[in-house]
């Protein structure tokens, strides 16, 4: 194991090579560095895992050393002990909120400083190792959901091949009757579509990147996912639209939205299963929300009355080619839609609608949010 290193920066040397000795004979690799400047300089050159600063030197002090690694993206998540003579509760307050995570006051106890150091080198190691290990659980994460995605994909295509197989054999069979080859063609024709359909879907899954967006009014963003979803499927029957927010203007991706609303709405019309078309009401609405974090959102609720969400799936509904419903090659609905409205910044999640139906709530930020890191990203 690489033993830690550790920038000790003061313009006195004689300070610096006392703590050198000290602590070079616990294990501990030390740097050295004399200014401001030469401090920020090392840090970005050797990247050490602590750093001990004096705050009172001339030209640059500690606490502008401080603010400038706290403000680089490559440097700020590297933990500062100041080394101050100064011991007003003010002093120490200052060097706190400038970023430090610990002080040492001057006359220097070597002995103090190195169980502070050692301490604060555990922090580190234990940090990194919670780093390694969400790291390793969203790599975990994305391969399950890969398998889980290939294993879907695997066994849908493979149903669908024998059916598309199956009535093949059928228009051999029959092939001196229009009529019955007629049929059993246009049942190898739906299978066919189903399985491009899945190989769409699961090229949706796969785009990580956040695409382009552009400001448009949320009623128009609602009609036009209504009339992707009446058009990609075939209803002609009209959604209830209740928008008080009217035009308010978010920034979205036509393209994406448009998918997600019309993958939301076949849901819910799939949920009133055999009822006719007439019997199948399904309604949307609107509100804005502000969360914890600032961010304001606007909440777009799909209500149905269908039957509602399935006990044995609740949990899972989310998850690839999970489904109610026993027709072969679909399933990828819920996923697509959450998957891509994630890369908006949004979320989408279902619950009850009282004791009838479901409600699926689709969470779309105003604004472009500020990037986050992949992770949350797995569908």
């Amino acid at each position: 194991m690489d033993a830690p290193k550790l920038l000790v920066v003061d313009d006195q040397p004689i300070n610096v090579q006392l703590l050198k000795r000290k602590l070079e004979r616990e294990g501990i690799h030390v740097l050295e560095a004399y200014s401001g400047i030469e401090a920020i300089d090392v840090t970005l050159r050797e990247k050490p895992d602590l750093i001990l600063l004096d705050v009172m030197m001339p030209d640059m002090d500690g606490i502008e050393v401080c603010q400038r690694l706290q403000a680089n993206e490559d440097t700020r998540t590297i933990p500062v002990i100041f080394i101050t003579a100064r011991t007003s509760k003010e002093g120490k307050l200052e060097g706190l909120g400038a970023g430090a995570v610990d002080y040492i006051t001057k006359p220097i106890d070597l002995d103090e400083t190195l169980a502070r150091v050692q301490t604060h080198l555990r922090f580190v190691s234990i940090n990194r190792e919670l780093a390694d290990l969400q790291s390793r659980l969203a790599e975990s994460r994305r391969i399950a959901t890969i398998g889980a995605v290939t294993q879907g994909i695997a066994h849908n295509l493979n149903n669908l091949l024998g059916i598309v197989i199956g009535y093949l054999d059928l228009v051999k069979a029959f092939y001196d009757k229009p009529e019955q080859v007629k049929k059993n063609a246009q049942h190898v024709e739906d299978a066919v579509h189903r399985i491009v359909g899945i190989i769409r879907q699961l090229s949706t899954l796969m785009v990580r990147s956040r695409p382009p967006v552009v400001r448009m009014p949320l009623q128009r963003v609602l009609e036009l996912g209504v009339a992707r979803y009446q058009a990609d499927y075939g209803i002609p029957y009209s959604v209830k639209i209740d928008n008080p927010l009217g035009d308010l203007q978010i920034e979205t991706n036509v393209e994406v939205i448009e998918e997600v609303i019309s993958k939301v709405l076949i849901n819910a019309w799939e949920s009133y299963d055999e009822l006719p078309p007439t019997q199948r009401p399904i309604s949307i609405s609107t509100q804005a929300i502000e969360k914890k974090d600032g961010i304001k959102y606007v909440e777009i609720r799909v209500i149905d009355q269908g039957h509602g969400l399935d006990p044995e799936i609740r949990d899972q509904i989310f998850e690839p080619f999970v489904s109610s419903k026993h027709t072969v090659g679909i399933g990828m609905g819920l996923t697509v839609a959450r998957h891509a409205l994630r890369n908006l910044g949004g979320e989408v999640t279902m619950t009850d609608n009282g004791s009838s139906g479901a409600i699926a709530i689709l969470m779309h930020p105003i604004d472009r949010p500020p990037r986050t890191e992949p992770g949350d990203d797995e569908a």
